[in-house]
């Protein structure tokens, strides 16, 4: 029996040009970001870039981790790069982390252009919008708000390392340390990452500071902005806040009390140290890439956790990837509601679209698929504990940055996996966001069968 759809027939769709149009924003994105690999690739490869020669496909993976803000490297950064390398890793990562159109059109305004229908198309993707009106306030919102956080980060380390790296090195450090952790990159200038400064409150809380402020999501903090009353926030920003919240403090005593007793992590430091340490890890795997404890010493529970963490990551429209935290949240409230038998899902007296729980189910499902068919892949081209396999590809989906100790050991195959694992995970998930939010309309509805479940 088929079931004619009257608002369908209402009006006369043209599927070609759908696609023609529909298809080109996620495609130019993809692009636009490939380049921006490409011409890190080659400018990494430049005998000025490095103290010893690199081959090609290394050039690529750190470009590629730098520009999709992952942080997973073959080749240590503070020793086998230049400054001069070191400044294209930097600025790759704040072109990634940002966003190729907020420059994009930032630049154009300056210079006086008009941004055209295929570029507002774009830029409505890239930012997450759905009013046209608000891209260049939104751009230069995101902009200067990125900028004056990041310039308060590079005051506080410059002036705290100054004694103990002297101000030339220090000021240079500042720069790098604050551009990777508000941009989510987790790049370090050493290869212990910022293991000697496990117990160091400053250094700790800034640099956790920079990338929970940029992995919030800037919509997040210009509604703050805008309404400064927790009742006038939008639904999506409370939950955001809410979400964050109860993962960070649950992930912190979780830490705590699992690695308390390790000696290889928790043990030998003080009782505050030890309470900052957990505060560190617990917050870095939402795609920051920085650690303070050896993350191979680490107790089995707390990688465990660590790998969900990951997997959920930051908030939309900021410099962190995952499903995201308010993925989770409405999967975690679809599931509530279905338990109680709901015919909705509410939240904060508002009910949440099928919709939206449907495009939730279908990002989180799509995520796991890629991840296994990585964590498949990398088992076939790499000899290595299942368990570091599993961080590493979930580590890159995430583009997290943190590692078991793999990354550096991959082989060539193992590095194209990767490689086109933190391009997923930074590209992946917006390009499905685009695709389900233009749905295919059919003008044939079908009559429906329940099936078994469970």
């Amino acid at each position: 029996m088929v079931q004619w759809h009257p608002s369908i027939m209402a009006v006369e769709h043209n599927p070609r040009s759908d696609r023609k149009l529909f298809g080109a924003p996620p495609f130019i994105l993809s692009v636009s970001f490939a380049l921006l690999i490409i011409l890190g690739t080659s400018l990494l490869k430049l005998p000025i870039a490095t103290e010893s020669s690199i081959t090609w496909l290394q050039s690529l993976f750190t470009a590629t981790s730098a520009v999709t803000v992952t942080g997973l490297v073959v080749v240590d950064t503070g020793t086998v790069f230049t400054p001069f390398g070191q400044i294209v890793i930097a600025l790759l990562i704040q072109l990634g982390g940002l966003g190729l159109m907020t420059f994009a059109i930032v630049t154009l305004i300056a210079l006086g252009g008009k941004i055209g229908f295929l570029q507002q198309t774009v830029a409505k993707e890239a930012f997450n919008q759905t009013d046209t009106s608000t891209l260049v306030s939104t751009a230069k919102a995101v902009l200067l708000f990125s900028l004056l956080v990041e310039a308060m980060g590079m005051l506080i380390l410059s002036v705290y390392w100054s004694d103990e790296l002297g101000w030339k090195i220090s000021i240079f450090h500042g720069f790098f340390y604050t551009i990777s952790a508000f941009n989510n990159a987790g790049f370090a200038l050493s290869a212990d990452s910022l293991m000697p400064y496990v117990a160091d409150p400053v250094v700790n809380l800034t640099i956790t500071g920079l990338f929970i402020i940029g992995g919030l999501g800037f919509s997040v903090w210009i509604d703050l902005r805008r309404n400064k009353r927790w009742s006038k926030l939008s639904v999506y920003s409370r939950m955001m806040i809410i979400g964050t919240i109860i993962i960070n403090a649950v992930a912190v005593i979780a830490i705590y009390l699992i690695e308390n007793n390790n000696p290889n992590t928790l043990a030998p430091l003080s009782e505050f140290g030890k309470w900052l340490a957990s505060w560190f890890q617990a917050v870095t795997p939402r795609t920051a890439g920085f650690n303070t404890l050896a993350i191979d010493q680490l107790e089995d529970g707390t990688t465990l956790l660590m790998l969900v963490l990951m997997f959920i990551g930051g908030g939309s429209l900021s410099t962190a990837s995952g499903i995201k935290v308010v993925t989770f949240m409405v999967l975690i409230l679809a599931t509530y509601g279905y338990l109680r038998r709901d015919e909705a899902v509410y939240v904060f007296k508002r009910e949440i679209p099928k919709d939206t729980i449907s495009k939730a189910l279908a990002l989180t499902m799509i995520s796991i698929g890629v991840t296994w068919l990585a964590i498949f892949a990398l088992v076939l081209s790499e000899t290595a504990p299942l368990i570091d396999i599993i961080f590493e590809a979930i580590s890159a989906l995430g583009t997290v940055g943190l590692s078991r100790g793999l990354t550096g050991n991959l082989s060539n195959a193992g590095q194209g996996i990767i490689i086109f694992m933190m391009f997923m995970g930074r590209l992946g998930p917006l390009m499905l966001a685009y695709f389900l939010a233009n749905p295919r309309v059919t003008k044939l509805r079908y009559v429906e069968t329940k099936l078994a479940i469970g």
